[in-house]
C-alpha cells in the first residue's frame, strides 16, 4: 500500500521505495560525522554515537507515530546526558558509559509509563505558534553550530548560543577561504540539482561533487577514519542505588525528549498532512530507548537535522529510517575508509541548507499579522530557545499559551439581545449592534464563554454594569447556552445575582442549553435555591413564563411590545 497525504504527490510502491532508499542513504551519509560529534558532546566514545544512531532509529520509526521523524542522538539530549554524569564519573570511563546506558533504560521506562498513562494529550497544549518559534530557533541553532565547519575555524566547545557567536566573531580572522569556497560549492550544487533534476538525490550529489573537487581547494578538514563498530546485545542488572541517583536526571531527559520528538513529529505532520498520535509517539520513543539501552546506546530522541534531511531528501514512509540504519552499517563496513575523505565543509553546507529550509517565513508572517497574542507566544518561544535552551523554550511557550487561554476564558462576551421583528421567527440579535428595541422591564443577557471560577469576577462586574445602565429592567433572563459546564463559584454567582434582582423587586431567570446542563445546575443546588419556575430550557418558554409577571402599569404605557406575549398584557395588541 502506498502512503499518501495531502501535502505530497501520490507515488507508487516502487517509486516510494526508491525515494525512501535515497533518503535513507542521504541520512546515513550525514549521520557518520554527526555520530562522532554527538558522542563527544555526551562525553562518550565515538562508537557509542553510531550505536545510538542505529538501534533507536529503527525502533522509533517502526513503533512511533511519525512516518518521517528520525530519532537518534541530538544536541539537547547529549548535553543533558553530559550534565547528569560528568560530576559523578570520569568522562569516557567504563563507569561513565555504563551510567549513560542505564540512563537510557530509565528514560525509556519513564516514557513508556507516560504513554500507558495516555499523557500524550499534554502535547496538545503545545500550540502551533509554540512549534513555529521552536522550529525556527532550532534551525538557527543548527545554522550557527555549522558556521565554524563552514568557515574552517578551530574553536573550543561553548555552552550556549551567545558564547558561540562571540567565539565565531573572535575567530573570524582565521577563517579559511578554501572551507568557505567548498561550503558554497556544496550549497550551489544541491540547489542546482533541485532545479535541473528535482528527482535526483540533491544532497548526495552535492556531497559527491564536493568530495571530488575538494583537492582543488587544497587541504581541508575531513571526516576522518571511521571505525567499523556495531552495537551488541548486552544484558546487565542495573544497580538500584545508581538508578535512584540517576532518576531525577532521567525524568528531565525523558520529558525533554518527548517534547522534542512530539514537536518534530507534529511539525512534520503539519507540513505533509500525515496523521500524528502523541501517545503512540511516546510509546515509540520509550521502546526505542529501552531497546537502545540493551544495545549500549545512550538516550535518544527525534533529531531536527536528520528529520529535516529525511523530509527534504524525499522520504515517503518509515522505511526511510530503516534504510538509513542499514546503509549506515554498510557505510561503516564497506566504504568507511573512502568516506573518511569527505570534507567537513561539505557536510556543513548540507546541514546549513537543511536548517534554512526549516525556517518558514510565510508562516511567521501569517502569525505576526493574525494575532498579537500568537505573535508574542512565537517570539517568547523563539527568544527563550536562543537565549536559554530548547527545552525551557517549549515550557515557556506552553505556559504563555495557557496564560493567553486563561485570559480569554476569564473574559467571556456578555451581550444584550432582543428579538428582531424583521425576521420571521423573531430571532434574537445583539440589541446595540442592530438597533433593536428592548423591553423596559426585562433585560435578556447571553454569555458566550465559560462560567467558572476564572470568569466569575468578570461576569460579576458585567452584572453590576447592566444594573447601573438599566435600572428599570429589574428582571433578567440570563442565557448560558454557550457555557458548557458550570462550576460551584459560577453557580454561587447566579444565586447572588438572583438575590440582588429580588432585592430590587425583580427576578432572575436562567436558560440552560440541555437537560444534562440542567442536571449539573441541580447538583450545585441552583435549582433548589432559584426554584424550578425560574430555570428554562428555551427562550420561548422563558419569555412565556416571564412576561405575565411584569408590572402591568408599565406594560400599559409601553410602546415597544417586542414579545408576542405582550399582546395579552394591558395596553393593546403587539406590534
Amino acid at each position: 500500500m502506498t502512503e499518501q497525504n495531502p501535502g505530497r504527490r501520490p507515488t507508487g510502491v516502487k517509486t516510494g521505495l526508491c525515494r525512501d532508499a535515497i533518503a535513507g542513504l542521504t541520512g546515513a551519509v550525514i549521520v557518520v560525522p554527526q555520530g562522532v560529534a554527538f558522542a563527544a558532546i555526551a562525553g562518550m566514545p565515538p562508537a557509542y554515537g553510531f550505536y545510538t544512531a542505529m538501534v533507536p532509529v529503527m525502533v522509533a520509526a517502526l513503533a512511533g507515530s511519525s512516518r518521517l521523524a528520525v530519532s537518534g542522538p541530538n544536541t539537547a539530549i547529549c548535553l543533558m546526558v553530559f550534565a547528569a554524569l560528568f560530576t559523578h564519573f570520569p568522562v569516557g570511563s567504563q563507569g561513565y558509559v555504563e551510567a549513560a546506558v542505564l540512563l537510557a533504560l530509565i528514560v525509556g521506562v519513564l516514557q513508556i509509563g507516560f504513554a500507558l498513562a495516555r499523557m500524550g494529550a499534554l502535547i496538545d497544549f503545545i500550540s502551533h505558534s509554540v512549534m513555529v518559534g521552536f522550529v525556527t530557533a532550532a534551525a538557527i541553532q543548527i545554522l550557527v553550530s555549522q558556521v565554524p565547519q563552514a568557515l574552517g575555524l578551530t574553536m573550543a566547545r561553548t555552552p550556549d548560543l551567545p558564547s558561540t557567536l562571540v567565539a565565531i566573531l573572535t575567530a573570524l580572522p582565521s577563517a579559511q577561504p578554501a572551507s568557505i569556497g567548498l561550503t558554497c560549492l556544496t550549497i550551489m550544487v544541491a540547489l542546482m540539482c533541485r532545479w535541473v533534476a528535482p528527482k535526483w538525490p540533491a544532497y548526495l550529489v552535492a556531497l559527491l561533487a564536493s568530495s571530488a573537487l575538494a583537492p582543488l581547494f587544497g587541504p581541508l578538514p575531513e571526516v576522518g577514519a571511521v571505525s567499523q563498530v556495531f552495537p551488541r546485545l548486552r544484558l546487565a542488572m542495573p544497580d538500584p542505588a545508581l538508578v535512584r541517583e540517576l532518576a531525577p536526571a532521567a525524568l528531565a531527559i525523558a520529558i525533554v525528549g518527548l517534547l522534542q520528538s512530539s514537536s518534530i513529529g507534529r511539525s512534520l505532520a503539519h507540513r505533509t498532512g500525515q496523521p500524528f498520535d502523541s501517545n503512540r509517539e511516546f510509546l515509540g520513543q520509550g521502546l526505542s530507548n529501552v531497546a537502545g539501552a540493551l544495545f549500549q546506546c545512550f538516550p535518544a530522541a527525534a533529531s531536527f537535522t536528520r528529520s529535516g534531511v529525511n523530509l527534504e531528501a524525499g522520504a515517503q514512509s518509515r522505511l526511510a529510517a530503516v534504510f538509513a540504519t542499514l546503509m549506515l552499517a554498510a557505510i561503516l563496513t564497506v566504504v568507511g575508509p573512502l568516506f573518511a575523505h569527505v570534507p567537513m565543509a561539505a557536510i556543513a553546507g548540507i546541514i546549513l541548507l537543511v536548517a534554512v529550509r526549516l525556517i518558514d517565513i510565510a508562516e511567521l508572517r501569517q502569525i505576526l499579522r493574525a494575532s498579537r497574542a500568537e505573535a508574542a507566544i512565537t517570539a517568547t518561544t523563539f527568544l527563550m530557545a536562543l537565549l536559554v535552551n530548547l527545552e525551557f523554550a517549549i515550557l515557556a511557550g506552553v505556559l504563555m499559551s495557557l496564560a493567553v487561554f486563561l485570559r480569554n476564558t476569564a473574559r467571556p462576551h456578555i451581550g444584550i439581545g432582543a428579538p428582531d421583528p424583521s425576521t420571521g421567527g423573531r430571532i434574537f440579535r445583539d440589541a446595540a449592534e442592530y438597533g433593536l428595541a428592548e423591553c423596559p422591564q426585562l433585560v435578556v443577557a447571553r454569555i458566550n464563554g465559560p462560567l467558572y471560577f476564572g470568569s466569575v469576577e468578570f461576569i460579576r462586574r458585567a452584572f453590576r454594569r447592566i444594573a447601573l445602565d438599566r435600572p428599570g429592567q429589574r428582571h433578567m433572563l440570563f442565557i448560558v447556552k454557550g457555557v458548557g459546564e458550570i462550576d460551584l463559584p459560577g453557580a454561587e454567582l447566579l444565586l447572588e445575582e438572583a438575590e440582588a434582582r429580588a432585592a430590587r423587586g425583580g427576578a432572575f431567570h436562567l436558560q440552560t442549553r440541555t437537560p444534562r446542563q440542567l442536571e449539573k445546575v441541580a447538583r450545585l443546588h441552583v435549582l433548589r435555591n432559584l426554584t424550578r419556575s425560574n430555570i428554562h430550557l428555551s427562550k420561548g418558554a422563558a419569555i412565556e413564563a416571564i412576561v405575565p409577571t411584569l408590572d402591568p402599569d408599565i406594560c400599559r404605557t409601553c410602546t415597544s411590545r417586542i414579545f408576542r406575549e405582550c399582546s395579552q398584557r394591558p395596553g393593546g395588541q403587539a406590534k
